[in-house]
């Protein structure tokens, strides 16, 4: 068996689907864009990908930073959280992985990928009576559009999965309180675009606040104008177009990372 601190296995392209692979590559280059826009946690959280024409999920091994995920790396699960593949390696995953993301897949098949996060922001906002305050017009997207979790402690009670499902509604962004960030999309693109503009929302609302002045607060017409407006698909869809453009900065940063490429 290959070291536990082993990140570079033989590629595993020619052994799955031409499918398989690009949505490999797909979250690969997502882990990454997380860690490189700074909404990582450690070796902690999770970004799931469904594989197309399957009920099957890739998601990350415990134990690698996200600067280290490749495609090959990561492991392939049922929504139940059973390992069907991974690599030659001591890593696992985490439960709280597929409680949350399995419970969301299973009952949201419009749903391809889901994203969790544990930033500075995202969790300070989750701690405000509040919840997240329509202050900017990143933020108001979410206007209508996002859901809210109380907290039940770590997401390892399988009772809890019909409770996130229910909280997060149709919705493709949702706060946990006293927890973090969680996004969703038809496309891991997508879910992505989301993460970024709710984690620039919360950045944004806790800058605000901090200055101790008085906050300007548009009307309830343009809030909702605006949130219809910024919608995935009501003029384009969210995070194709913009894709190309963030995998020509990983492959930039690529040169002097001393990490395996993401395609790998």
């Amino acid at each position: 068996m290959a070291s536990r601190y082993t990140t570079n296995w033989p590629t595993i392209r020619d052994q799955v689907s031409p499918e398989e692979w690009q949505a490999r590559l797909d979250l690969a280059a997502c882990y990454r864009l997380v860690d490189a826009y700074g909404m990582t946690d450690m070796i902690y959280n999770h970004i799931t990908l469904r594989i197309p024409g399957t009920e099957h999920l890739l998601i990350n091994l415990y134990g690698l930073l996200y600067k280290e995920i490749t495609a090959t790396s990561l492991a392939r699960i049922d929504v139940e959280g059973n390992i069907i593949w991974k690599p030659d390696t001591e890593y696992g995953i985490n439960k709280s992985g597929y409680v949350i993301h399995g419970a969301i897949h299973k009952a949201r098949p419009d749903v391809a990928a889901v994203i969790h996060t544990h930033t500075r922001a995202g969790m300070a906002v989750a701690s405000m009576k509040c919840g997240l305050l329509p202050l900017t017009q990143t933020t108001m997207r979410f206007v209508g559009h996002l859901g809210y979790h109380d907290y039940e402690g770590p997401a390892v009670d399988l009772a809890e999965r019909e409770r996130i499902v229910a909280d997060l509604g149709p919705h493709d962004a949702m706060i946990m309180r006293n927890h973090g960030l969680l996004t969703c999309g038809a496309t891991v693109q997508q879910a992505f675009n989301t993460l970024y503009q709710l984690e620039m929302a919360c950045r944004a609302q806790v800058d605000a606040m901090a200055a101790r002045t008085e906050l300007v607060m548009p009307s309830a017409e343009i809030l909702e104008k605006t949130a219809h407006l910024y919608q995935p698909g009501t003029r384009r869809p969210y995070g194709v177009l913009e894709w190309h453009a963030m995998l020509r900065l990983l492959e930039a940063e690529q040169k002097n990372s001393g990490f395996p490429p993401y395609w790998v």
